[in-house]
């Protein structure tokens, strides 16, 4: 009967909170960073939707066609900073069931 070697070796480290001095401070600045993003991308998206409608309404098609472009970027960003929580907390349960 050959023995199993296994290749990888588990050190047993699982996230657990309140290790570290400072966590909740790291968790507001974090926080405020996200709604920095939100604010930024709420301009951006009134900007692109502005040039949309500007190059439609004037003719310009590289305007409206960067607008387009401009406005799915913005959401798109809005999309992941509002949902950063849950695609981190999803991955991070699905890596540790990885053994």
């Amino acid at each position: 009967m050959q023995q199993v070697q296994y290749l990888a070796f588990n050190p047993g480290v699982s996230p657990k909170e309140g290790g570290l001095p400072g966590l909740d401070v790291l968790k507001k600045v974090i926080g405020s960073i996200n709604l920095f993003g939100i604010i930024a991308v709420v301009g951006a998206l009134a900007i692109c939707a502005v040039i949309w409608a500007w190059g439609h309404h004037s003719g310009g098609h590289q305007a409206e066609a960067n607008g387009k472009k401009g406005t799915l970027v913005a959401a798109g960003c809005a999309l992941l900073l509002g949902a950063a929580n849950g695609i981190v907390a999803f991955f991070s349960t699905m890596g540790s069931q990885v053994h």
